[in-house]
């Protein structure tokens, strides 16, 4: 793994952590899962966890675009 992508892993993660541990974080056709859960998918670099870093990145150039407020 690249230190970038290390960097995107990590940032991915600390925003995770902001989240309620109760909360229901909902991930397209894959369900519902507490931050916890996503937090153990993203350290796993599993598909699920990929799929949410890729998820969180779109997000993030979206509010960095001006496209979300």
């Amino acid at each position: 793994m690249s230190a970038r992508e290390d960097d995107i892993k990590r940032l991915v993660i600390a925003r995770l952590e902001t989240l309620p541990p109760d909360m229901k974080v909902s991930v397209g056709a894959s369900g519902e899962f507490t931050p916890n859960e996503l937090v153990d998918h993203v350290k796993r670099g599993d598909p699920l966890g990929k799929k949410f870093i890729q998820i969180e990145m779109e997000f993030l150039r979206a509010m960095k675009e001006g496209l979300i407020s």
